[in-house]
C-alpha cells in the first residue's frame, strides 16, 4: 500500500525525518521525496519560509498485514499489543498480547484462524506496480498456537496408545489443515501407527489406525469416543 504526506520543516533533512516518522517506514532510504519549496532563510529572520517536500513510502506485504491487525484491534479497544518478527526468510509471526486480546482467539482457534486468513490477503494482495514477493503470515495471540500445538501433541501421541493397546481405529474430531498436519506429524513418530484424513472441507478429522490395517480404510463411525473423552 502506498502512502503520501506532504511535510514542512526547518530543513530538507528534517522533512525528511518527519516523513520517515509520518509514513512507518524504517528509514529515509525507504522513502521516495521530492522537494517542493527548498527553506529560505529571509533577512534577520524576516520573510523566512520552512522547506517543504512531497514524501510516498509503499509498505511490504507484511506491513500491511500488521496494520491491518493493529487497526483491528484498536478498533474493538482491545488493551492488546502487536509486534510483528521475522519466522524464516519469506515468513513473519505477528503476536497479539494482552488480557483482553483473547476474544481473537475463539473456539478452538476458529476466529485466530480467520484473523490469520485476512492478514495473509492483505500480505500478498497484488497491486498494480507493486511487484510483492509471497509472504506467509502467522497471527497468534497469548501464544495460544504453542499451547494448542502441544495439547495436539499430546492428543496423538494418548490416541495413538489407544489404537495399539485396543488395535482398533480412532477418528478425531473436525479440526482445520494446521492442527491436522500436527497431529499427522507427532504419530509418524510412533512405530505401528499410520494416519490419514477423511471428510470433506470444514469437516475433515483424521483418523489413527494400525499399521497392518492400511489396506482396509477405517471405518468413519468409529470415533475416539470409544474409548473415552480425550
Amino acid at each position: 500500500m502506498k502512502k503520501t504526506v506532504e511535510i514542512s520543516a526547518k530543513t530538507v533533512e528534517e522533512a525528511v525525518e518527519k516523513a520517515v516518522a509520518a509514513l512507518g517506514a524504517p528509514n529515509a532510504d525507504a522513502i521516495a521525496f521530492e522537494v517542493v519549496d527548498e527553506p529560505k532563510k529571509g533577512f534577520l529572520g524576516i520573510g523566512a519560509t520552512p522547506a517543504r517536500i512531497s514524501a510516498s513510502y509503499t509498505s511490504t506485504g507484511a506491513e500491511a498485514a500488521l496494520d491491518l491487525i493493529r487497526d483491528l484491534v484498536a478498533g474493538m479497544g482491545l488493551d492488546a499489543t502487536v509486534t510483528m518478527q521475522d519466522k524464516d526468510e519469506d515468513s513473519k509471526l505477528i503476536a497479539v498480547k494482552g488480557e483482553s486480546a483473547g476474544v481473537l482467539i475463539g473456539h478452538h482457534g476458529d476466529t485466530l484462524d480467520s484473523l490469520q486468513y485476512l492478514a495473509n490477503l492483505a500480505a500478498n494482495k497484488r497491486i498494480e506496480s507493486d511487484k510483492r514477493d509471497y509472504c506467509h503470515v502467522t497471527v497468534d495471540v497469548e501464544n495460544y498456537r504453542l499451547k494448542r500445538e502441544e495439547t495436539l501433541r499430546a492428543l496423538a501421541r494418548r490416541m495413538a496408545e489407544k489404537v495399539l493397546r485396543y488395535r482398533k481405529s480412532v477418528m478425531l474430531e473436525p479440526m482445520n489443515p494446521y492442527e491436522r498436519r500436527i497431529i499427522h506429524s507427532e504419530v509418524q513418530k510412533i512405530a505401528g501407527v499410520s494416519t490419514n484424513s477423511v471428510g470433506s472441507e470444514n469437516n475433515r478429522k483424521v483418523v489413527l489406525y494400525l499399521d497392518d490395517e492400511a489396506a482396509a480404510a477405517p471405518a468413519k463411525n468409529e470415533r475416539e469416543e470409544e474409548f473415552g473423552e480425550f
